[in-house]
């Protein structure tokens, strides 16, 4: 269980389940960091909501935030992302291996 400042429980696959903030992810993978004004023109929703979309993807630990005077900067955290990698990982091996056997099975039978 991963806690975040809130002291709430943060779901990544929660987090990166909306493909808006899956959006937000992938937009700032490719900068050091963004400014709400310049993250808000690549979507056809307010300002409010993107907030939303950005809050959701801090509290699951995705992206932090740093104060340059009035403006508040995101910056992708992609660490936590580690998370569903292992669980993806887990289930190609899986997969893999049921493949192989399959293979094994159908080799047999010609």
């Amino acid at each position: 269980m991963i806690l975040n400042d809130n002291g709430q429980v943060r779901d990544v696959y929660d987090a990166v389940a909306d493909p808006t903030r899956r959006k937000l992810l992938q937009m700032l993978a490719d900068v050091e960091e963004l400014p709400l004004h310049e993250i808000t023109v690549h979507f056809q929703m307010g300002r409010t909501a993107v907030s939303k979309h950005l809050a959701i993807l801090k509290d699951a630990g995705l992206v932090t935030t740093r104060k340059v005077g009035r403006e508040t900067r995101y910056r992708l955290n992609a660490a936590p992302l580690k998370e569903i990698q292992n669980w993806v990982s887990f289930y190609e091996g899986f997969w893999k291996d049921r493949i192989h056997k399959l293979n094994l099975l159908l080799e047999e039978n010609e």
